[in-house]
């Protein structure tokens, strides 16, 4: 499956504000990036303004955020850029950033999304690729209740639960609908935090940078005005009146289930870490940094063992759409000449053909005595018949008709063909028959393995 990749129109679109682990004010600034490019930090503060690519390979902390790290070069909370990126499709991009932690902002991703939409998205030439999840994954951590299931499906859907046994929260249901409702629905969603952890947070010289305008405050238990004051005064912001148990920020809520929704986004940008397109619903219950980038080590994994083992799987043993006694009433060929079996598959612009080689075909006896190979003008004949069927099955009174080949071109030969090995030929026009021109690709597999392929032109006439 495939699609155009993507970048921004705009040269640049810039923001700033503070980190939330660090506090220290940063700006980020958005570029097109070339086709294949992917997405890149540059870190424009240091010397040779090294880069860092936003892979699952670089995570190197997922402890409350997720960050990236290469060559010793850092960058933090990348999750709410990420997800934005992902969100809106973008598959090239330049991010300059002039210290090792991205800003907050409102601790969302629309701001982000919107500067995204704002600079322009456009097409580019090159395709983006998706990768078919065509099996289950899983993964799970049973101490923490997380799991994480991914099935097939033709688009890329989340699912998320979340259980904190909380009161508060209770249990939150989110999921998108293949990215449509990405930046109405999910960008906005800000972080969340319990209360009780914002002490541990602090003392450990974490979320500088937060506060009630960029974090859901979640209080389990009801807290005196003074234990309010205590916790907006760690977050270096005015005091607010007690409430009594809920989110301390309740009129910042935009959704009821925004919490959820949150996870979802984090979820989001972590998964584009994979560094590659693939299409299958994921269904997370409790998910994190950690786990979500566990679960992209897994989906990468697979992918990466998938693509090296690039097999098309053929169902050689379904009852033919032609056998051979068809296939002489359409072509001239005869044996030892006749060089395909059967039909197994046939459109209006595809055909899938099939060889059986035995030990007996005349061209082994010569070619050659001791180590027998098809020679590979056969293979191309053999495509260039399958091909001519295709063609033949056009055209009205076909028995009429005969297809001669004018050009082969881009012929490649990648393995042998020996005694034994069933041959499937497949075949594709390139564009509709005009004038009695045809062009198509077509491509020979043993085992599901690639063997050769070629480019042929060819013309369809009467007999005379």
């Amino acid at each position: 499956m495939s699609d155009k990749q993507k970048t921004i129109k705009e040269q640049s679109v810039t923001l700033k504000g503070r980190g939330l682990h660090t506090g220290v004010e940063v700006e980020v600034t958005f570029k097109p990036a070339p086709e294949n490019y992917g997405i890149k930090f540059k870190r424009v503060d240091l010397e040779n303004q090294p880069e860092v690519k936003a892979i699952v390979e670089n995570v190197s902390d997922t402890s409350r955020s997720t960050a990236i790290e290469e060559k010793g070069v850092r960058i933090g909370t990348i999750e709410h850029i990420m997800s934005a990126i992902h969100g809106l499709g973008i598959d090239n991009l330049l991010i300059e950033i002039n210290n090792q932690e991205t800003p907050i902002l409102d601790g969302s991703a629309k701001p982000f999304a919107d500067a995204i939409i704002n600079a322009g998205i456009v097409e580019q030439e090159a395709e983006k690729v998706f990768f078919e999840i065509k099996e289950t994954l899983t993964y799970s951590n049973p101490e923490k209740g997380i799991e994480y299931i991914l099935i097939p499906e033709n688009a890329e859907n989340y699912n998320v639960m979340i259980d904190y046994n909380s009161e508060v929260l209770g249990n939150q249901f989110a999921s998108t609908v293949d990215f449509k409702d990405f930046e109405k629905e999910i960008a906005p969603c800000k972080t969340f935090v319990f209360a009780k952890e914002i002490a541990y947070l602090a003392q450990n010289n974490l979320i500088k940078g937060g506060s009630l305008d960029n974090a859901l405050v979640i209080m389990e238990k009801e807290m005196s005005q003074d234990e309010i004051n205590k916790l907006t005064d760690l977050l270096n912001r005015p005091h607010v009146d007690a409430k009594g148990r809920g989110i301390l920020n309740a009129e910042s809520l935009i959704f009821p289930n925004e919490p959820a929704r949150h996870k979802l986004l984090d979820m989001v940008g972590d998964m584009k870490l994979v560094g590659i397109p693939f299409k299958g619903r994921i269904f997370a219950t409790r998910p994190g940094h950690a786990s979500n980038v566990e679960f992209a080590k897994i989906i990468k994994q697979h992918i990466k063992a998938k693509q090296k083992d690039n097999r098309v799987f053929f169902d050689i043993y379904k009852e033919p759409i032609m056998d051979v006694n068809r296939i002489k009433q359409l072509m001239p060929h005869r044996y030892p000449f006749l060089l395909v079996d059967k039909i197994i598959e046939m459109s209006k612009t595809e055909i899938v053909g099939i060889k059986n080689l035995t030990n007996d075909e005349l061209f082994f006896q010569g070619h050659f005595p001791s180590e027998p190979v098809m020679p590979g003008v056969l293979q191309i004949e053999a495509m260039a018949q399958t091909g001519g069927i295709l063609v033949l099955n056009n055209v009205d009174e076909p028995e009429r008709y005969s297809t001669y080949f004018l050009k082969i071109d881009k012929v490649k030969f990648k393995s042998k063909a020996v005694p034994g090995d069933v041959l499937v030929f497949k075949l594709q026009l390139t564009e509709p028959i005009r004038r009695g021109i045809v062009t198509m690709t077509g491509k020979t597999y043993v085992n599901g393995q690639e063997i050769s392929e070629g480019e042929f032109t060819a013309l369809v006439t009467k007999n005379k």
